[in-house]
């Protein structure tokens, strides 16, 4: 799992034992298939859910299948969820910062 710049934020911003929940519930998911824990949102978005201290925290993430060998999952950023519904708003940037990515990731591949 690697963090985006604004996920690292969000996770320094929090206090030492719900960002090791969040850390914990991400390595679990990487052992099962539980909606709980990981579930898509929408085409290529997905969102890392923990459930802490009654406070619902969200990491949102891609899949970057691009190197045969290695499948990664990429964090863009997090959020503490006050609503029963994801903000499309939230989905969009996602979605944003991961064309981003990508096209930064083009472009060093490009360079070598």
């Amino acid at each position: 799992m690697n963090f985006l710049e604004e996920a690292k934020d969000f996770l320094d911003d929090l206090d030492e034992k719900s960002r090791d929940k969040i850390i914990y519930n991400i390595w679990k998911a990487r052992s099962t298939n539980d909606k709980d824990l990981f579930k898509k949102l929408q085409d290529e978005i997905w969102e890392f859910r923990t459930k802490y201290n009654q406070t619902c925290y969200r990491l949102f993430a891609f899949w970057d299948k691009s190197k045969n060998t290695d499948t990664v999952v990429i964090s863009t950023h997090g959020l503490i969820k006050k609503t029963d519904k994801t903000p499309k708003s939230e989905i969009e940037h996602a979605e944003t910062l991961r064309v981003k990515y990508f096209k930064e990731k083009t472009k060093k591949d490009e360079n070598l």
